[in-house]
């Protein structure tokens, strides 16, 4: 483990936890000083508190440090400058905040603060200048620290294309159908019996974490938050029976009602700025356009580029919007536990780590 910025995991014995540990253990920039997790677990062998359940191809078991004991989600004795949340929403809602009061940049997966005014959500090659709303939240509610939110892990294939279209033509209108993977709903995720050979129509809160979260993500920094973008989008999700990796089919009405030619080329052409581009969990394409008309697929492209890229294919008319495509992210890495790394990395490389 090399010496770095000393971090927290907290929740470290859940899914997405294990797979924050994963990447941080063998991090260039942090070091990873704490697992914590519930009462039930504090003081155990992370061994013995937590089911590994990463394959060989995230490193060894448990990160390595299978002998590290687990400790409380307690600020006061975990005093580190970054903090990595892999919370349930409700005990987010009580420890990030404390965790930010006591001087923490607070990394979070969780959904309980993506909403607030004064909490950017970010995708680094996306909006890297919502990062700057951190000065105006410590200012607002007296932290030392703050909270940064990642998108949930569905809105970010359909944030991403739609960020590089709306630069380019200008976005009016969007539909999206997601076709979300059981690894969404954490460990043990969907019965079985209600998810093999089926789909299920419904995710609680799931359309309207990918409405908002868009338009938020999309919109700009004002002195008191962000102004969300003015487009409308309309969410229909579903649970489908694949392991890793949301699929979205997403239409969307453009300005000047630009040919599939025109967006397959800006979407093919785009790269994101030097800066987020050299992080070092940024993989090598953000954006990656399948030519094959039956690309992108969970099982052939959600692991490519360490699970960090958002895939694009199936670029086409749409006889209603104009034009439709279809999106996937690895919804437990970009999605989930890289996507939070990631921004921890951009809020280091713009000296917002105390």
């Amino acid at each position: 483990m090399s010496a770095g910025i000393p971090c927290a995991v907290l929740g470290a014995t859940g899914v997405v936890g294990q797979r924050l540990v994963a990447r941080l253990a063998r991090h260039p920039w942090f070091e990873l000083a704490h697992l914590c997790a519930s009462e039930k677990s504090a003081g155990k062998r992370y061994a013995d508190a937590c089911e590994w359940r990463l394959g060989p191809e995230r490193g060894p078991a448990h990160g390595g440090l299978g002998e590290r004991i687990v400790e409380s989600c307690d600020p006061a004795s975990v005093a580190t400058p970054l903090v990595f949340s892999a919370l349930d929403t409700e005990p987010a809602r009580e420890l990030e905040p404390a965790f930010a009061r006591a001087g923490s940049f607070v990394a979070s997966n969780a959904s309980a603060f993506r909403t607030a005014s004064d909490v950017p959500i970010v995708i680094p090659e996306l909006n890297p200048s919502h990062l700057e709303l951190v000065h105006a939240q410590r200012k607002a509610r007296g932290w030392r620290g703050a909270i940064v939110c990642k998108p949930n892990c569905t809105t970010v294939p359909v944030a991403l294309p739609l960020f590089v279209l709306d630069a380019a033509f200008g976005v009016e209108a969007v539909h999206a159908t997601s076709l979300q993977a059981v690894s969404g709903a954490g460990w043990p995720g969907v019965p079985s019996l209600d998810i093999l050979g089926n789909v299920v129509p419904f995710i609680r809160g799931e359309e309207e974490k990918l409405e908002q979260e868009t338009l938020k993500l999309l919109g700009r920094v004002r002195a008191d938050g962000i102004e969300p973008a003015s487009f409308a989008v309309s969410a229909a999700c579903h649970r489908v029976p694949v392991e890793n990796g949301h699929m979205v089919a997403v239409s969307v009405r453009l300005r000047g009602a630009p040919s599939p030619e025109s967006v397959r080329s800006v979407l093919s052409n785009w790269r994101p700025s030097s800066l987020e581009h050299a992080l070092p969990s940024a993989p090598q394409r953000a954006l990656v356009l399948h030519e094959a008309e039956n690309r992108p697929q969970p099982r052939l492209d959600a692991e490519a580029h360490d699970g960090m890229a958002v895939h694009v294919g199936r670029v086409r008319r749409c006889a209603v919007l104009g034009i439709q495509f279809s999106a996937l992210v690895h919804n437990a890495e970009r999605g989930a536990a890289g996507g939070n790394v990631l921004y921890a990395e951009l809020a280091r490389a713009r000296g917002l780590l105390s």
